[in-house]
């Protein structure tokens, strides 16, 4: 079986090349990759090359298939996985492997023959024995892809505390019934947080979201609406926080306690750290979800209210896996929709141009679909690209009637009429 990837040999040095996979093993699945969303991650890996701690220092001759966030179908089981895996199944990849041999091994950044952007990979035997290849029952692949992002945000809210006078127990989770923050909320991941939190079985009573945005906002606000949310049972408010006198002091007036009971963090910013811990209230939870680029990045926090009113943070990166299976089940379900995330489309020929300049492209995920060829586009210039060409036309069309989200029929009308790699 031969497959099409992008592969990367080096600091900037990605190329997408035809290679032959082999046969696979007894313990060991070939699959075909559908779709891939590309991570921040992978701009990170393919600038640093060899220097990232998770590419293997001998790329420059062995190289590795890029991406991470993948859902395909399988094509072959090898023995071992018989029982448990079957031909024409979906599935979703868990990235984080653990190994004993190599902690920070992962897919899309230190294997040959997997990765996100490729055709056709053969999943190895250490996937498969830390339990990382996982059915996916949805209609859509790109779901499937955003089952990685939407594992990080779970993984999250699963990693905030809560304490109990008396005890060293701590209490799991976000405060069910509790007031929480989403801070700068209104990127990609923060929306991906206002759907989980709305939708997700241990919900928040209040949930405010602040950006300095006001576009922004306005179309969090139109994707995931006050009204749905109550439903929900949860009252939602929308804030812009840019010409608020004092943000703090009216981000709690609007609760009936002294504090929040949950804060996130969606921008590595100084001051909307500081202004977390300043909304945080008795045994108030910060988690700090943004991740920063500079190694000596700090902000202030209030060791009184730490001492005296039991405020504390934590940090997550990644989900684990059952955070994983928690995403992929909610969405098989239709409980949670981050197709609000993705705002750009393209082909396995766009992915090269697409990660090396990932931080200069505007907008939030930029969804790939590994077996056509198509120039990354917005969504929002669908209908502009459309004047000249009847792909776009139709696609402008289907997403016109769905509040303008990428959506399973813009999926399918893609695969089925996109010209092929």
């Amino acid at each position: 079986m031969k497959t099409k990837a992008v592969r990367l040999y080096g600091k900037n040095d990605l190329r997408m090349e035809e290679f032959e996979l082999g046969q696979i093993k007894d313990d060991e699945i070939l699959a075909h990759i559908i779709s891939d969303s590309i991570c921040m991650s992978s701009y990170k890996a393919s600038i640093q090359g060899p220097d990232h701690k998770r590419v293997p220092n001998d790329v420059g001759v062995n190289p590795v298939i890029i991406g991470h966030e993948f859902c395909g179908e399988i094509i072959e089981v090898g023995s071992r996985w018989a029982d448990q895996f079957k031909p024409g199944s979906k599935f979703s990849i868990q990235p984080a492997l653990n190994l004993e041999r190599d902690p920070f091994a992962a897919p899309g950044y230190t294997f040959p023959k997997i990765g996100g952007n490729a055709t056709y990979i053969i999943i190895p035997g250490e996937v498969m024995q830390q339990d990382c290849l996982l059915n996916y029952e949805g209609d859509a692949y790109f779901y499937g892809s955003l089952a990685e992002p939407m594992s990080c945000i779970v993984g999250a809210f699963h990693a905030n505390y809560h304490t109990k006078g008396g005890s060293y127990v701590h209490d799991m989770g976000i405060k069910e019934g509790g007031n929480m923050a989403i801070l700068a909320g209104v990127g990609p991941m923060g929306l991906g947080a206002i759907d989980y939190a709305i939708h997700c079985s241990r919900r928040p009573s209040f949930l405010v979201v602040t950006d300095i945005n006001e576009e922004r906002l306005k179309r969090a606000s139109e994707i995931y609406t006050v009204e749905e949310a109550l439903e929900n049972g949860v009252i939602l408010k929308y804030i812009n926080t840019a010409d608020i006198e004092n943000p703090d002091e009216y981000l709690v007036s609007l609760i009936d306690s002294d504090g929040y009971d949950d804060v996130f963090v969606f921008a590595p910013v100084k001051p909307v750290i500081e202004q977390g811990d300043a909304i945080l209230g008795k045994d108030g939870c910060l988690n700090f979800f943004a991740g920063p680029t500079n190694k000596e990045f700090k902000a202030e926090f209030n060791f009184y209210n730490v001492h005296y009113n039991s405020t504390h943070i934590v940090g997550t990166s990644g989900g684990n896996t059952d955070d994983m299976r928690e995403s992929l089940k909610m969405m098989e379900n239709s409980l949670i929709n981050p197709a609000a995330m993705i705002t750009h489309i393209g082909g396995l020929d766009s992915v090269i141009d697409t990660t090396l300049n990932l931080p200069k492209i505007p907008g939030g995920k930029k969804l790939i679909y590994t077996n056509i060829e198509m120039e990354l586009t917005a969504i929002g210039d669908f209908r502009e690209k459309g004047k000249n060409d009847e792909l776009f036309d139709k696609l402008a069309g289907i997403v016109e009637n769905n509040n303008n989200l990428w959506c399973v029929e813009a999926e399918k009308y893609l695969l089925d009429n996109a010209k092929k790699i």
